[in-house]
């Protein structure tokens, strides 16, 4: 009895928060603050500008889930992510959507870097 009674009041208190939450993100979007990025670059040149950064673990995940050698998918995958801020979509293949910076680096034996 205790057990159930403990579930349901933490199962209320869960509710209660959520429901909160709701009301103070509701709130700010209606006086007009939007939500800001929580992950910003600075790119550096002549035209500096603010880019959001893709969650490059977990497409980075999604790309090298049918890799023969996963881990080493993923290492490379994160490196050509956090340079290029871009993952092609699905698990082979689609390397142009990404443009020249995924497409054109290289390993030091001058095979394509990015998966």
């Amino acid at each position: 009895m205790a057990s159930a009674f403990n579930f349901l009041f933490l199962l209320l208190i869960s509710i209660f928060l959520l429901s909160l939450f709701q009301v103070s993100s509701s709130s700010a979007s209606e006086a007009g603050i939007e939500a800001q990025p929580h992950h910003l670059q600075v790119v550096k040149g002549p035209t500096r500008r603010l880019l959001t950064l893709v969650d490059c673990r977990g497409l980075c995940a999604i790309r090298c889930g049918r890799h023969s050698r996963p881990n080493v998918c993923t290492r490379a995958c994160g490196t050509c992510c956090q340079r290029c801020n871009c993952v092609p979509p699905g698990t082979h293949g689609n390397r142009e959507m990404c443009g020249r910076c995924y497409t054109d680096m290289l390993t030091h034996g001058n095979k394509p870097k990015c998966p």
